[in-house]
């Protein structure tokens, strides 16, 4: 067997494996919880994690909800997206946002990465969980990120509680996660393998950015006030994971299809999130204090 045909084999049963795993978590959490939901940001991981939560419970339709919160800086394509998505499943899409925080306004240009990231996420989380009883969360996080890795007790099935639940005594919901043993690749190669469907922003295309502090950053609206000298170039980039745009920085790019982002991440050197601001632990994209992503 040639080293491309054996690699090929090796490939295709890590993910049989992953699969496995994966099912097994999804499968878990609906079995030993009473009121579950799996987050869903319309992002790469979270339609491989729902590609899977379909698969594991078919030919019926899963009986959880898709919870998504909207920190209202989403990239202009996720909503019409992630309502597709939901609608195709036929699944209950359910939709938070801290209006607290939208009535004033925070923001990442206002408030900086930081806390807009605590009030916008993690505040309107709490929430949801608090309104809708949730007693457990299928959450996307991979192994080989950050935000997942800094947790206690990781694995394919882990808990962990919010602060302001444990705050109101509130029981803590158990948090699954299903794409523990997952790595970037992994996640592209089922893509790829399983034809799941992803948004547009992933592939390479001529898009309008400004580059700050290192960063190429998709000016979506005139909340983000440019700064003097600065103007946005038309450059060919794509993103290799979707969040706030201010704290989404995009990398320059020629890979408009899956085989050629293969390609190119065999190649960076680089980790996932590195171009997220709130990951590099950075103030917003240019408030009052001078602070930058």
């Amino acid at each position: 067997m040639s080293n491309a045909m054996n690699e090929n084999a090796c490939e295709f049963e890590r993910l049989n494996r992953l699969e496995t795993s994966s099912l097994a978590a999804l499968r878990q959490a609906v079995s030993h919880c009473a009121r579950p939901a799996m987050l869903f940001s319309a992002g790469k991981d979270s339609c491989v994690m729902l590609h899977l939560a379909r698969k594991a419970f078919a030919p019926n339709i899963p009986t959880f909800p898709l919870l998504h919160v909207d920190t209202t800086w989403e990239f202009p394509e996720t909503h019409p997206f992630r309502d597709r998505m939901a609608e195709s499943a036929g699944m209950a899409l359910i939709v938070q946002v801290n209006r607290d925080g939208a009535r004033r306004r925070v923001g990442p240009f206002t408030h900086g990465a930081k806390e807009h990231t605590r009030l916008m996420k993690s505040a309107a989380l709490t929430e949801a969980l608090d309104t809708y009883g949730f007693d457990a969360v299928m959450d996307g996080a991979r192994g080989d990120e950050k935000r997942l890795r800094g947790r206690s007790g990781v694995g394919t099935a882990g808990s962990q509680t919010p602060t302001e639940l444990q705050a109101r005594g509130n029981p803590a919901p158990e948090r699954f996660f299903p794409l523990a043993d997952w790595t970037e690749m992994d996640v592209w190669r089922y893509i790829e393998r399983e034809g799941i469907e992803i948004p547009d922003l992933y592939f390479a295309a001529p898009r309008w950015v400004v580059e700050r502090n290192g960063m190429l950053i998709v000016r979506v609206d005139e909340r983000m006030p440019l700064e003097q000298g600065e103007e946005p170039q038309l450059r060919s980039v794509r993103f290799r994971s979707l969040g706030c745009w201010p704290l989404t920085g995009a990398v320059e790019s020629r890979a408009n299809d899956i085989p050629a982002i293969v390609r190119e991440l065999r190649q960076a050197g680089t980790l996932e999130r590195q171009g997220r601001a709130e990951d590099l632990g950075k103030g917003s994209a240019g408030n009052a204090q001078g602070d930058y992503f």
